[in-house]
């Protein structure tokens, strides 16, 4: 106001031949007309300047009622309204009060404006974002008390109106700028990626978001619709993932859609998924602290394909010494391999097994009877190291993927 104030008072001081009558009348609304009408007595002042400056000028004398509706009278001898005094004056005021319309996070053009509880006002979506790092104004450091997604909270209508109306071109380009910049993804890399722990189709994987980077990324699936995001498993050896070479992840993982999320007062976030599908990363980069891919989705064999390999493996399958196991599991149908980790599982609950206890139960449900499930449900519950667990994202085939099930059951049976 500062500026504006200064702005006027020049612009007063070269308009003291301008005279405008204005004539300020309240307006109401008549419930027994149903229309608005006029009611008290009017009151008229000889003021400087054209329609801006009167009207600032009786703002800043304190009598221009909210509900006035004011006419305007030049005074000159010659007609003149003063509208070039009036243009000259507003593209002033846009050219001084530009900067101060600038939110002081992203030093862009206030978008949204939203003012905190201790005066500061920046655009909504920059202060959502300062507030996946701390709880404290960006400028005076105050505590905000507010939820981090700021979806109880209004926007500030009256700047929201003054930017409208002072620069409504700059606004929508604005606005068009940040849209782009939602849409906008690296090349073909649309996929945000987890790098945290293993997770399986049809499997439910419950997340603690703390991290800020993470924070970011949860939000944006959300605020996307998709709701969806990939789940990869750490690369602790450091063994090169194909053609991605050496990376800090594993190469294939699980699309997640997140199926609940309980936001805490802090705005760490506590989320419950369930797995969609497998898939293969192709190509990555980094996004604001966290990691981007192009994903190709991994799918199973035909139901065909399966039954040719289950009778291709039964019939040729001979004794060797190399691979007891092996040969063993290669004789039985998919059904048997089924079959093993079911009663297998059945024994561990009979001896009350500890990854078998009620809660975990409670979390990924009974053991599957369809064969296609069973594998990842059975990874999901068994205490076993992850890079043997990680084998079955992927192999492409339900049998193959029953036979290193059963194949752990086998170990597990010898040891003991």
């Amino acid at each position: 106001m500062d500026v504006v104030g200064n702005e006027t008072s020049h612009y007063r001081s070269l308009a003291n031949d301008s005279l405008t009558l204005v004539e300020e009348k309240k307006v109401g609304w008549s419930h027994g007309q149903n229309s608005w009408s006029e009611y008290g007595k009017p009151r008229s002042r000889i003021l400087n300047g054209g329609r801006l400056l009167t009207t600032y000028t009786l703002a800043e004398m304190g009598e221009l009622e909210h509900d006035a509706d004011t006419t305007y009278q030049t005074m000159s001898d010659t007609g003149d309204d003063y509208r070039s005094l009036d243009v000259t004056m507003l593209e002033s005021l846009r050219e001084s009060t530009r900067s101060e319309l600038d939110c002081q996070v992203c030093y862009a053009l206030m978008l949204d404006p939203l003012t905190t509880s201790c005066g500061h006002t920046f655009c909504r979506k920059c202060l959502v974002r300062v507030l996946d790092h701390c709880n404290n104004c960006p400028i005076c450091r105050r505590t905000l008390t507010v939820a981090p997604s700021l979806s109880l909270e209004s926007s500030n209508k009256r700047l929201t109106e003054i930017l409208i109306g002072l620069c409504p071109d700059l606004l929508a380009v604005r606005a068009e700028h940040a849209s782009r910049e939602d849409r906008s993804t690296v090349g073909e890399l649309d996929t945000p990626l987890f790098i945290c722990t293993l997770s399986y189709p049809a499997m439910p994987t419950f997340l603690h978001i703390f991290e800020a980077r993470y924070r970011l990324m949860i939000r944006r699936a959300v605020e996307s619709g998709s709701r969806k995001f990939g789940m990869l498993m750490y690369n602790r050896s450091g063994e090169p993932q194909g053609d991605l070479g050496t990376t800090q992840f594993m190469q294939y993982g699980t699309l997640l859609r997140i199926e609940n999320i309980q936001t805490l007062p802090d705005g760490r976030s506590l989320i419950e998924t369930i797995g969609i599908s497998r898939f293969k990363v192709k190509a990555w980069s980094m996004l604001d602290g966290y990691t981007i891919g192009s994903i190709s989705r991994i799918d199973d064999v035909s139901l065909a394909e399966e039954e040719r390999l289950e009778a291709f493996e039964i019939t040729a399958a001979t004794p060797t010494s190399t691979d007891p196991i092996g040969q063993q599991l290669d004789r039985l149908s998919t059904r048997a391999l089924l079959q093993i980790g079911i009663s297998y599982v059945n024994r561990m609950r009979a001896s009350s097994a500890p990854w078998l206890h009620e809660r975990i139960l409670t979390a990924y449900g009974a053991p599957p009877e369809d064969p296609a499930l069973f594998p990842y449900w059975f990874a999901s519950v068994l205490p076993i190291a992850d890079e043997e667990k990680y084998r079955l994202l992927p192999t492409m085939s339900v049998r193959e993927r029953l036979k290193i099930t059963a194949r752990w059951i086998r170990r597990f049976d010898q040891r003991w």
